[in-house]
């Protein structure tokens, strides 16, 4: 017998869905891959961080977040951009941490100190290099009732560079323009093997 019109109704809307899983309704989203335009188009501000699409878009970040890196040992942060939304929000899920979206964030303060750590990305995740970030920072971002705060990032928790990382992206800057030296670029192969042990990526499944 035939399909129902319902039945195809049903099955276009199935279909519509690509990148969304059902688990509850859990919302996980394409991330754009090394040589969309779209990584590398600037990010608008939000002019109302407690407006329902930006909860909206926050949770699509989470979900697709968790299931990066329940899928491959990778993912602490994610941006908006990365999932073609081109505005100034990014998400964290630190190990053992509440979800932490921010706002219109955007680093205040510097040190003059510097680090070189490993950076990979979502958007590549077959690529690691080295890059280099400031050691400590001060960023200043709107919660999701638009309230001001203001965090202070170093090494602890390898906050300071994930923030760093994250905040780039929605000036269209990724990590492989930060690149100390073209020679430390590696396949995630090889960076399993030889170096993940001493990186911030040394805990399976909780590192970006």
């Amino acid at each position: 017998m035939g399909a129902t019109g319902k039945d195809l109704t049903q099955s276009a809307q199935a279909r519509s869905t690509v990148g969304t899983e059902k688990k509850g309704i859990v919302a996980v989203k394409t991330i754009l891959q090394l040589g969309n335009p779209g990584l590398r188009e600037v990010a608008e501000r939000v002019v109302d961080p407690a407006a329902p699409e930006i909860r909206v878009l926050v949770a699509d970040l989470g979900d697709t977040l968790a299931h990066w890196r329940a899928s491959t040992g990778y993912g602490r942060g994610i941006a908006a951009p990365q999932i073609g939304v081109g505005k100034r929000v990014i998400f964290l899920q630190l190990p053992g941490a509440e979800a932490w979206p921010l706002v219109n964030p955007e680093i205040t303060w510097r040190s003059a100190d510097k680090i070189v750590v490993w950076d990979a990305c979502l958007s590549f995740l077959s690529i690691f290099m080295q890059v280099e970030r400031h050691r400590e920072i001060v960023v200043r971002y709107q919660d999701l009732q638009g309230e001001w705060k203001e965090v202070r990032a170093g090494e602890q928790r390898d906050l300071s560079e994930l923030l760093q990382h994250e905040i780039d992206h929605l000036d269209g800057i990724l990590a492989i323009d930060r690149i100390t030296d073209m020679r430390t670029m590696c396949t995630r192969e090889e960076f399993e093997k030889r170096y993940r042990a001493g990186s911030p990526y040394a805990v399976a499944a909780t590192k970006r």
